[in-house]
């Protein structure tokens, strides 16, 4: 983490700080300097400046990310859920978050918001903002040595791992969602869905026709308001967050991909059967789905298994991940959902 010293309007600091990585002032003759909303180093413009106010101008710096070096922000009554979601997106697309601190309470949770804090704090040049900056500087410097490398990308096909049922028993009463598509699904199709964000479960489509009911293959029985489902961006969402008209993640046992348009959500009070697995890294897992024979999970064998045909020691096929979701977007934090 950067700490800059703001000195937009009270010209250059008088003594050298250590702790100051940069001096951000309003003249161009200097190697950082901002001008109305632009920033520049070194008479390149690396970034711009926003005021975070409210939704609407948070929306327009997040239109920046990924298509500029550094947003250099000050926030107004809402600082810190801002700030997170802020970071949660600029994760993995090359822009760094830079924000002006003007309390020195607000250091260390600025410096460690979202567990990782921002890529840079702006403070006057004050002495006890400069003593809390060193401190926080000096504690993500340590926690920078024990962060683990973890790279996962999305690319053109997924990687489903087989994960052994531990457990299955009664999830009891709640409101159920069926995701209708836009579009056909196929034999082998389905979407990946969880309570946790570190292993989703393929469900498979409602494709198969019974003696007793006829097949819905436009149909994902999704389960429960709380539930995890993989959007065609590859985030993640709350089933009860799904609007009509939004892309899913239409997903096959072997990785296959492709985008469906969700047209309807059907909502209905339903019994749920709650099923527990272990995941590859060793956290416990379960998705809660209607307790109905159309239900279905994929198993390992590529089998389309009725839910109430599972059994302990059962493989599903599930998406594993070693990220912690916030909004829905991958961050490389630690986090546990049991």
């Amino acid at each position: 983490m950067q700490v800059w010293c703001d000195s937009r309007n009270i010209g250059q600091p008088q003594n050298s700080v250590k702790v100051f990585d940069k001096v951000l002032t309003n003249d161009a003759t200097q190697p950082l300097y901002q001008q109305d909303d632009l920033v520049f180093e070194n008479h390149i413009n690396i970034g711009i400046y926003g005021k975070i106010t409210d939704t609407n101008s948070q929306n327009l710096v997040r239109e920046k990310i990924g298509l500029i070096d550094w947003l250099v922000l000050e926030f107004t009554d809402w600082k810190m859920i801002p700030i997170e979601n802020l970071i949660s997106e600029c994760e993995g697309t090359g822009t760094k978050l830079a924000v002006k601190v003007n309390k020195v309470e607000d250091i260390q949770g600025i410096a460690f918001a979202l567990e990782k804090g921002v890529d840079a704090i702006i403070i006057n040049q004050e002495p006890l903002m400069i003593e809390a900056a060193e401190i926080a500087k000096a504690q993500r410097l340590e926690s920078k040595k024990k962060e683990p490398a973890i790279q996962e990308g999305f690319s053109d096909k997924l990687t489903l791992e087989p994960c052994i049922i531990s457990e299955i028993k009664n999830g009891g009463i709640g409101e159920r969602f069926c995701i209708d598509l836009t579009t056909m699904l196929e034999f082998g199709e389905g979407m990946l869905i969880g309570s946790s964000a570190s292993s989703l479960a393929l469900v498979h489509g409602e494709v198969l026709a019974s003696d007793f009911v006829p097949s819905r293959p436009f149909r994902v029985n999704a389960g429960p308001p709380h539930s995890y489902i993989m959007m065609a961006d590859g985030k993640t969402k709350y089933i009860a967050e799904l609007e009509s008209g939004e892309e899913i993640l239409i997903v096959t046992a072997n990785g296959g991909k492709r985008i469906g348009n969700i047209g309807r959500l059907k909502i209905e009070k339903r019994p749920f059967l709650a099923i527990y697995w272990e995941n590859n890294y060793h956290t416990l897992c379960s998705i809660f789905l209607q307790q109905a024979e159309t239900v279905r999970l994929v198993c390992a064998d590529g089998e389309v298994k009725s839910v109430t045909e599972l059994s302990k020691g059962d493989s599903i096929l599930c998406h594993e991940s070693a990220h912690t979701r916030h909004i829905g977007n991958q961050v490389n934090i630690v986090s546990r959902e049991i």
